[in-house]
């Protein structure tokens, strides 16, 4: 036996499989020709952040677009960050904004697929493998550096102006014997296993960024950290292993890890691994002062996907709003495919900015509506009664305390409408928006036009309920108001007042908006006799009453 399978052998004797093993456990796949396999893979450390969902939608729907696989994996090897629920918190985020998952994690606790398990803390065994490997080839070797040890290091390079690292002479244990090795374990001593780096910051990486173009950074010479004293590896390895086995063909991230792809790609190269592609997500920016910065989970609420759930915006607003930042060619797209899926949509990562897009709450605001407007009134009923349940529960009790009253209110400028109103963005304005539908949310303001006065608007209103009927239809229902102009000395045409305006107190228009304010407290609603055929007739009468005893 060599020195190195020694080492191997004492540093990981319960280890008896070879990756031969594991490279039969977890086949290649089938796929066609060019489909990605694409992966996102989250820390369970908290919410489920926008820069992650954005991430996650761009794997998806490349996978999506190349006939691939999309799938989730936890990756949880630092334990001391990790939050009680954060799996789910996650998971659920993904699920709630309508991104498929393929394999792996397909909630809080369930997983899915062949290339599990899909959690790297249920994966040491597999790791440690990998590395026994390295040991018995001279790759890999025990480090036994306490923290107090490596500071010093640091402090020593900082003070020679030389980059600070575990590389080179400074790589203590680099050389380790088994000998010594075997008698500071004896002793009790905790280490690490860390890479022999053959490389040299002398020497070049370069590689082709499927979004950002081609890359040239120096190579990796540090002898990096691949299992913490626990056995627990540490991302980079983890990656490398995991990626190679769940057969990853494209790794796409936020390109705060473009700085760690010479160790990557090192390991992969070390591990005799194929290199996957590399594709680094510029970050969602926002302006501060004038100046760009990445959203922030401490500064900014929307940075918590959950916020745009609890606000009531429309999952797939957000993923279509997500989408014009994803893709340059997207809203051109969607401008010529309306009512398509935005799955349909051909995606490709060279479409993708090369630097970060500035979050834009308006756009979103505006993509929002559109997509609300075009949803007809049974669509709407289930999906803000299901916001209202779960987020607004007094809400939730009178949107359906009569569901048939709601669903009419809801189809009002919607479902019979050529050009539906744009007037709600998100479900939380539904509750102040439709408000003066139900008696315990009214609130009127009965503040008149300028140009009318109140015994003007008390006899209108008085000569309107002898003429109003619920049958008529649109044009009907203006005539008898156009009709009870004359009489109080307003014009029936709006085009008769403006050429004569001494001549007349208003026109017809102004009536209708004194009856609009008697009926809804407002001066902009949906078509006003929708509404009141809506309400009835009693309730209707019963609140013009109200406005005259009031003014």
């Amino acid at each position: 036996m060599t020195q190195n399978e020694k080492m191997a052998e004492l540093l990981l004797p319960d280890i008896n499989k070879t990756p031969d093993f594991y490279e039969n456990l977890y086949p290649a796949r089938n796929l066609p020709e060019g489909a990605r396999v694409v992966r996102v893979a989250p820390s369970p450390t908290g919410y489920l952040h926008l820069g992650t969902l954005f991430a996650a939608l761009v794997n998806r729907i490349t996978a999506t677009s190349t006939g691939g696989v999309f799938f989730t994996r936890i990756e949880d090897t630092d334990k001391k960050r990790e939050i009680e629920g954060g799996i789910e918190n996650i998971i659920d985020g993904l699920n709630r904004f309508g991104i498929a998952i393929d394999e792996g994690f397909i909630s809080g606790t369930d997983e899915k697929g062949d290339y599990g398990p899909y959690q790297q803390s249920h994966r040491a065994e597999i790791y440690q493998t990998f590395v026994k490997k390295l040991i018995k080839e001279g790759l890999a070797y025990p480090c036994f550096c306490t923290a107090e040890e490596l500071e010093a290091v640091r402090n020593e390079q900082e003070a020679a102006k030389i980059r600070t690292g575990y590389h080179g002479k400074w790589a203590k244990h680099r050389d380790i014997t088994f000998e010594e090795a075997e008698k500071l374990i004896n002793e009790g001593k905790p280490y690490v296993i860390r890479l022999k780096s053959m490389g040299s910051e002398e020497n070049k990486v370069i590689f082709e960024d499927a979004i950002k173009g081609k890359i040239e950074m120096p190579e990796n010479d540090e002898d990096f950290v691949l299992l913490k004293s626990d056995g627990i590896p540490t991302y980079h390895f983890a990656h490398a292993i995991d990626d190679h086995l769940m057969h990853t063909t494209h790794v796409i991230r936020g390109d705060e890890w473009i700085s760690s792809v010479p160790k990557h790609i090192q390991l992969f190269k070390t591990l005799g691994f194929k290199v996957p592609k590399f594709a680094h997500v510029s970050p969602i920016m926002k302006l501060d002062n004038g100046a760009k910065r990445k959203i922030s989970k401490r500064k900014d609420p929307e940075a918590a996907v959950h916020f745009f759930a609890e606000q009531g915006y429309e999952a797939e607003s957000v993923i279509e709003y997500l989408m014009t930042i994803a893709s340059s060619d997207f809203e051109d797209w969607r401008r010529a495919n309306p009512d398509a899926s935005y799955k349909d949509f051909k995606f490709n990562l060279k479409k993708m900015s090369v630097s970060g897009a500035l979050f834009d709450e308006v756009k979103l605001t505006d993509v929002s509506k559109n997509r609300i407007s075009r949803m007809k009134s049974g669509e709407v009923y289930e999906k803000i009664t299901a916001w209202a349940k779960e987020f607004d529960s007094d809400f939730y009790s009178i949107l359906t305390a009569d569901p048939r009253f709601t669903k009419a209110m809801l189809a009002i400028d919607r479902d019979d409408a050529a050009k539906p109103r744009k007037d709600l963005a998100k479900w939380n304005e539904a509750k102040d928006y439709f408000a003066f539908f139900f008696n315990n949310l009214f609130v009127p303001d009965y503040t008149l036009p300028e140009n009318i006065d109140r015994a003007d608007a008390k006899a209108f209103l008085e000569l309107y309920k002898g003429v109003y009927d619920p049958a008529d239809d649109r044009q009907g229902w203006f005539d008898k108001i156009k009709g009870l102009c004359s009489g109080l000395g307003f014009a029936e045409q709006t085009k008769d007042y403006k050429q004569n305006p001494d001549a007349y107190k208003g026109h017809a228009g102004d009536l209708s908006t004194v009856l609009r304010i008697a009926v809804t407290g407002r001066r902009n609603t949906p078509d006003l006799c929708s509404i009141m055929q809506v309400l009835g007739k009693t309730e209707c009468f019963k609140r013009i009453d109200q406005m005259i005893a009031n003014i």
